[in-house]
């Protein structure tokens, strides 16, 4: 069953004169319906398309709700009747298909009402009846003052817009208004079929008008007579009082299901504070562990200034002893190369002995030559013998025999 939110008319779930204030304008247009092709835009579940079948040639509802179309299918059947899923502003029949459109309380739902509004004169004939019915927006307006806007509503109108809209696509257009009288019924026993009328006024104040119905035709005739919709003779304040006995039974059963959603939020509060003492001790955790982070900062930045002192002192030695090992390695450069110059002077030294050396060695070997010759001489002979000299009686070099 579609779910009952105010805008879908349930027969058996809503309130009577909701009810009854809806069937009404089915009850005006079957007036007018009798052997006609009809188009019921906006059928909703049904019923009021299988009010006009009772007297129509053939009936076609459509809504863009699936499930309220399923609905009218499956409570409401007839060779003359079928229901459609299609949207108003896109009418699934040829040009001229309907000698009698109905659309109630449909067109203040639509986005592009106008374009509704042409896609009607399409498809109606040039002699059928467009019926239409709005609310009035300043009665709409002030009955919902407390509640605010309808959500389901996309443009209300005014007496005068609505008049004008619809008389800018149909040349023929009458406007009546629906209202809610009471009245006094005097009934018999058993049903006559015919029962007397006395209306102490006939007309109503467009400002005052509770919901507007139109008459609209191309070419045809539309100044239709006014009309008294009496649903039932019985005792409406009995039917009111059993109406608010089903109330009831709603509302029990809402209760019940309150109680038990509260007995589930009382649950979830629970478990909720729950979480938020978890949460809490959470929180000391962290503020405590928070505070050890920072002291542990503040420990790590005093570290890290100690550090960077003694990086710094560090960098001050190791400049000093990149300084004094400069200045070593200059002197032992300077060492170095003087020992180079000693060690040069020293082969200079030494080959100069070995130069002389070898000269007192061939000067020797001159000198022993020269002894050996002078001693070998005659005249030394003759010399020694006669001692003549000193030298003369030094031996002769060693190896040389006298």
């Amino acid at each position: 069953m579609p779910e009952f939110t105010g805008e879908r008319v349930i027969p058996g779930e809503v309130d009577p004169d909701l009810l009854n204030e809806h069937v009404a304008r089915y009850a005006f247009a079957a007036r007018v319906a009798g052997g006609r092709r009809v188009l019921d835009a906006g059928c909703g579940t049904g019923y009021g398309a299988a009010e006009l079948g009772h007297s129509a040639r053939e009936v076609v509802g459509i809504d863009i709700a699936g499930e309220a179309v399923e609905y009218a299918r499956n409570h409401y059947q007839a060779a003359n009747l079928r229901f459609e899923c299609a949207s108003c502003s896109e009418i699934p029949a040829a040009d001229g298909s309907f000698d009698l459109v109905v659309a109630f309380e449909i067109i203040e739902h639509l986005e592009d009402w106008r374009g509704f509004l042409r896609e009607v004169r399409r498809v109606l004939a040039p002699q059928g009846l467009f019926l239409v019915s709005t609310p009035n927006k300043l009665y709409y307006a002030e009955s919902r003052r407390e509640i605010g806007p309808n959500p389901y509503h996309r443009h209300e109108f005014e007496y005068a817009e609505f008049r004008s809209e619809l008389g800018a696509v149909f040349p023929r257009v009458s406007v009546l208004m629906e209202n809610h009288a009471d009245a006094i019924v005097f009934a018999p026993g058993k049903n006559t079929g015919s029962a007397e009328l006395r209306l102490e006024e006939t007309s109503a104040s467009p400002e005052d008008g509770h919901f507007f119905l139109a008459v609209c035709s191309v070419a045809g005739e539309v100044d239709l007579p006014g009309f008294v919709y009496l649903p039932r003779v019985a005792n409406m304040l009995r039917e009111r009082e059993k109406h608010i006995e089903l109330l009831d039974g709603w509302l029990a059963k809402a209760k019940t299901d309150l109680d038990g959603l509260m007995d589930v939020f009382r649950k979830q509060t629970e478990a909720l504070e729950e979480s938020n003492r978890w949460a809490e001790g959470l929180t000391d955790q962290l503020e405590e562990r928070g505070a050890r982070v920072i002291a542990l900062q503040e420990e790590l930045a005093a570290e890290q200034a100690k550090a960077r002192e003694r990086v710094d002192e560090l960098e001050a030695e190791f400049r000093g002893a990149g300084e004094t090992g400069r200045r070593l390695a200059e002197e032992l450069e300077r060492k170095v190369r003087e020992l180079a110059q000693c060690v040069d002077a020293l082969h200079a030294t030494e080959r100069t002995l070995e130069e002389r050396t070898a000269w007192a060695q061939k000067a020797q070997g001159e000198l022993d030559a020269l002894v050996r010759q002078i001693h070998a001489s005659a005249w030394i002979k003759i010399g020694r013998k006669l001692r003549l000299s000193q030298v003369l009686n030094s031996p002769p070099p060693s190896g040389n025999k006298p």
